[in-house]
């Protein structure tokens, strides 16, 4: 799963921070994944997260978990338009890279 994260304000950028090393520490215990990774444009307030599960089932526990159900909650007042893109991929194409991730 692909997810394009875009603040409104600059200043909202070091809660964001706060609320993903949080977040972060919640994917390393999350049953079900495979991997991810992070990438940010912080002075243009964009920010991707990809990551892989095995399954959807894995995703949804961790979305409606805290601490990111708690961050959504927070954060969604002052979010741009969010976009996710999911889509199935074989064992042999994981890790999926960045490129192909942002073509989709």
């Amino acid at each position: 799963m692909l997810s394009f994260l875009p603040l409104r304000r600059l200043w909202r950028v070091p809660a964001f921070l706060v609320h993903g090393s949080r977040i972060e520490r919640q994917l390393e215990r999350s049953p079900g994944l495979i991997g991810y990774s992070f990438k940010a444009r912080l002075l243009v307030r964009h920010f991707w997260t990809l990551s892989v599960w095995v399954d959807d089932a894995s995703l949804q526990a961790f979305v409606n978990a805290p601490p990111h159900r708690d961050m959504m909650q927070a954060l969604v007042p002052h979010m741009g338009p969010t976009r996710f893109v999911r889509w199935t991929v074989r064992g042999v194409d994981v890790p999926v890279g960045w490129e192909e991730a942002l073509d989709r």
